[in-house]
């Protein structure tokens, strides 16, 4: 078993569960192919390459990543009001997910996040935007 660690630029094979302060999981690769990407190729945010850094094949650890380092503190300014009848071929209910179509014909999610009589409003942040996530890894390879 070789001793390199994880640098810039360190090919990485690891397994990760992903947790919000409650225990809930939200993505993890373990009874499923591990996860392999380069760093600094955009697979990982910033925050979760930097806390690798330093590791090794047969190392696990468990590190909580702040919003600011993770998936950003979440932007008012994603929260749309949008009319009510826009959605009229639907049964609304709050934290229905919507995915809407953007100007480029790409995906765009949104959250149902109140339900007003004539307006809905509607939150494009990122789903984990403004939380603390654990963050647990068990590196497999390192080249």
């Amino acid at each position: 078993m070789s001793e390199n660690r994880i640098n810039q630029d360190s090919q990485v094979t690891l397994h990760f569960t992903l947790k919000l302060p409650d225990g809930e999981v939200v993505d993890s690769t373990l009874n499923k192919q591990p996860a392999s990407f380069k760093v600094g190729d955009g697979s990982l945010l910033p925050g979760f390459e930097q806390a690798l850094y330093g590791l090794k094949s047969g190392d696990k650890r468990s590190f909580e990543i702040d919003p600011e380092q993770g998936f950003g503190p979440g932007n008012p300014q994603n929260i749309q009001v949008m009319p009510r009848d826009s959605f009229n071929e639907m049964e609304l209910e709050t934290g229905l997910l919507v995915i809407f179509q953007d100007a480029a014909g790409g995906e765009l999610p949104g959250l149902v996040k109140t339900i007003h009589d004539t307006t809905v409003e509607v939150d494009f942040n990122h789903p984990l935007a403004g939380k603390v996530v654990t963050f647990e890894v068990e590196i497999i390879a390192v080249a």
